[in-house]
């Protein structure tokens, strides 16, 4: 997918997939998606949401993807409901969880050496206090390990953090949305070795 689409220099830091409503069902399809309303946002936007798989010009493919399947959903709250309040508040849900710096400060990064995954969910747990949904890549043939691929954090309509747990038959829909390239993203499982790159080869 890197070569084919130009993604040149992929960040070396966790980046923005998306916010998404749980329960999406006053969408409105008909609200389109307008790059100059996120004007003021866009250094922080090609900074922590960059696109990495479409080479479009000003790769803005991936936002409108993102506010035409969630936003639009999401505008049903106040604080969600424009573009700018929908993108911004994302960005700044991103910079309040501070990822990168919870998992270095857990010493967790990239590395060789594999990891357990349930060490990886206390320290996330230990310094969240609530448990995120690590999603990986399970192992290709012939290998042993799964690679993490995405950590989905769970909100309140409040936008406070809250635990990820799947409700029933919610988990199989989910997934069948997450789609990296071909390759699935699926709940990690506990049992197999970890593997955290630095760079996804």
């Amino acid at each position: 997918q890197m070569s084919a689409n130009d993604c040149q220099d992929p960040p070396e830091y966790w980046t923005i997939h998306g916010l998404w409503p749980d329960k999406a069902e006053d969408c409105n399809r008909t609200w389109h998606f307008n790059v100059s309303e996120i004007k003021d946002l866009m250094s922080d936007m090609r900074h922590y949401w960059p696109d990495v798989l479409h080479s479009s010009l000003n790769r803005t493919q991936f936002w409108k993807h993102e506010w035409d399947k969630h936003g639009t959903c999401a505008a049903t709250l106040e604080v969600l409901n424009s573009q700018k309040k929908y993108f911004g508040k994302a960005l700044e849900l991103y910079q309040h969880v501070d990822l990168n710096n919870c998992l270095l400060k857990a010493g967790i990064k990239p590395s060789s050496s594999y990891y357990q995954m349930t060490a990886i969910k206390e320290a996330l747990t230990r310094f969240y206090g609530v448990t995120p949904k690590i999603q990986c890549l399970p192992p290709e043939e012939g290998e042993k390990a799964q690679t993490i691929g995405q950590i989905e954090f769970c909100f309140t309509k409040e936008l406070q953090l809250r635990n990820c747990t799947a409700l029933k038959g919610e988990s199989a829909l989910m997934e069948a949305d997450l789609k990296l390239g071909t390759e699935e993203l699926s709940v990690c499982s506990d049992t197999l070795p970890t593997y955290y790159p630095s760079q996804v080869h």
